[in-house]
């Protein structure tokens, strides 16, 4: 394949300027496009062979309305975005180049790719099958493919109900009225660790877990199996009964 450009919208901050990185590492010349920066779509989508959002979630779809009839045929239209089936069906729909959804399932903290996993969407796709994945797989990431309704169905419990079980701890935590500077005289190195999970989650980008939790189809049957387990534990509790508690607790990674 011959030399191309990659531009990447929403690549001043986040995980897309994790990637601009990346990608300027492996040797590809990386333009992107951000509230702060000069370059705009129609420049981008001009000179670039690979065009890149990674903006929030609220706006995903929005933004792809805008660069995907901008897009050149035989170019590739990707998205960065943490649930597949609607921007996938978006960039379809709004543009005649190929197109792949791609979620990196890591933040941008990790210092390296590597042991890393990236989920990928493939939708229309001919000249640029097998480009990115070579590249990840190259530094070492664990690259699958998957449709991206099963992705978003995997996302209602990986991101979904994690999300919505640390935000649900914070909630109750507040509930008990009890100061935090208190409680932590009598916290243990485990109950520490989830507080830092509980502080990050419910004090930084509020919005994104938000969107997150609210944007997936398949979220409330998360929450109706969360409520009814919670619901299970209650009446054991209720009954003092540890003896069935224990083997409930037991049953749950048999």
């Amino acid at each position: 394949m011959e030399a191309f450009k990659i531009g990447i919208i929403g690549g001043t901050g986040g995980i897309g300027a994790w990637f601009a990185d990346f990608f300027k590492g492996e040797g590809y010349t990386v333009h992107v496009s951000g509230r702060t920066t000069a370059m705009g779509l129609d420049e981008m989508t001009r000179i670039c062979g690979v065009v890149i959002v990674s903006v929030p979630i609220n706006v995903t779809i929005s933004v792809i309305e805008e660069v995907g009839p901008k897009m050149k045929e035989g170019s590739l239209l990707m998205d960065f975005t943490s649930l597949k089936a609607e921007p996938v069906r978006a960039m379809l729909d709004c543009s005649r180049s190929e197109v792949m959804g791609c979620h990196p399932l890591f933040g941008p903290d990790v210092a390296s790719i590597e042991g890393q996993n990236i989920a990928m969407c493939p939708a229309r796709i001919d000249r640029w099958s097998g480009w990115p994945e070579e590249v990840f797989r190259k530094r070492g990431a664990n690259v699958f493919d998957v449709a991206p309704k099963k992705h978003d169905e995997m996302m209602s419990i990986i991101q979904g109900l994690n999300h919505l079980d640390t935000i649900t701890m914070g909630l109750a935590l507040k509930e008990t009225g009890v100061d935090l500077a208190e409680l932590k005289k009598f916290s243990t190195p485990f109950f520490d660790t989830k507080l830092d999970i509980i502080e990050k989650t419910c004090t930084n980008n509020t919005r994104l877990y938000a969107d997150i939790i609210t944007g997936n189809p398949d979220i409330l049957k998360i929450i109706e199996i969360y409520e009814k387990s919670l619901s299970r534990i209650k009446d054991l509790v209720e009954k003092n009964d540890p003896e069935a508690l224990a083997e409930l607790i037991s049953r749950s990674f048999k």
